[in-house]
């Protein structure tokens, strides 16, 4: 059978010796060579097949065994996700050389080939190793991790896995947003998990000659009642207050603009947020004899343009 190698030797016989050879043979000796090489290859492709298969099993269970150990160790979901798939990756790439092994084709001019390859494949798919690069980054800087709730590249929502190339968020609404690794380990990301408390905003515009004393009152008074907004300092800022403000903000065209802030732990944010939405809309004017204003655009005639 012709062998083909980077590095020829004398042991291996050239194409004209090979075609020498095969003249000089008789009829019977060319059929048993050629019955010989096809039983060869056959014994060979089916220990390749079954070194395959064998193979699959084996790094399925290392896959299951590295797991393991990963959740016994108490590692990060995000390492764990792309040390996993690394694992597999090279576990695969060791069978299929093995099996090429086997089936007679040299490893070493494989490897050669491969190597080559790589040089010219790495050069086109540089995009493809600046994301392998961002995902090793990402895993020793910690920017983020699974269960974080960001925002980068114009989409925000909770890591679910970080993987080799690509991370995957969840939307709000339930969609799955793949981000290649190298755009989020050199763009900006807004990472909403990494603080315990987060202030929210309201700006609420009131009508002028309506009492803005009055409205700060009863507005204080409702965050007052509700155990999610916090009075005074908070654990991780001790020497601030972080109690509720309410500031006239704004002297708009049409309203008296209050700017109300409150402080709530991350998880609390959303809901407080629309809860006062509704409670302000709904219990400011009762309370606090409050109108809320639309824009409005006053005309004023005068007794000239009247005669006119």
């Amino acid at each position: 059978m012709l062998q083909i190698d980077f590095f020829p030797t004398d042991s291996i016989p050239t194409a004209k010796e090979e075609t020498s050879m095969l003249k000089n043979m008789s009829f019977d000796q060319l059929l048993d060579t050629l019955v010989h090489d096809v039983v060869h290859f056959a014994i060979s492709l089916a220990v390749a097949i079954l070194v395959f298969y064998l193979g699959k099993f084996i790094i399925k269970k290392l896959y299951t065994l590295t797991d393991n150990i990963l959740t016994r160790r108490h590692a990060e979901p995000s390492l764990s996700s792309f040390l996993l798939s690394l694992v597999r990756i090279l576990l695969y790439f060791l069978l299929i050389v093995t099996v090429i092994g086997i089936l007679g084709i040299e490893t070493s001019s494989f490897l050669a080939l491969f190597a080559s390859a790589g040089v010219a494949i790495g050069m086109a798919l540089s995009g493809t190793l600046q994301n392998f690069a961002g995902g090793v980054l990402i895993l020793l800087l910690k920017p983020y991790k699974i269960g974080d709730y960001i925002e980068a590249q114009g989409y925000a929502g909770t890591v679910t896995k970080i993987e080799i190339f690509n991370t995957l968020i969840c939307t709000a609404d339930n969609k799955s947003i793949i981000i290649p690794n190298g755009g989020l380990s050199t763009g900006t990301i807004n990472n909403y998990s990494t603080q315990a408390y987060r202030r929210v905003e309201w700006s609420i515009g009131i009508s002028y000659g309506d009492s803005v004393e009055a409205a700060r009152r009863e507005i204080l008074k409702m965050f007052a009642s509700d155990s999610r907004i916090v009075q005074g300092s908070t654990p991780d800022a001790p020497d601030s207050d972080r109690s509720p403000i309410v500031r006239l903000g704004q002297l708009a065209d049409s309203s008296v603009q209050l700017t109300v802030r409150a402080w709530v732990k991350s998880g609390d944010f959303w809901n407080v947020y629309f809860d006062y939405n509704e409670r302000i809309y709904a219990e400011l004017p009762t309370l606090a004899g409050i109108s809320f204003p639309f824009p409005q655009l006053d005309v004023h005639v005068t007794a000239s343009q009247q005669q006119a």
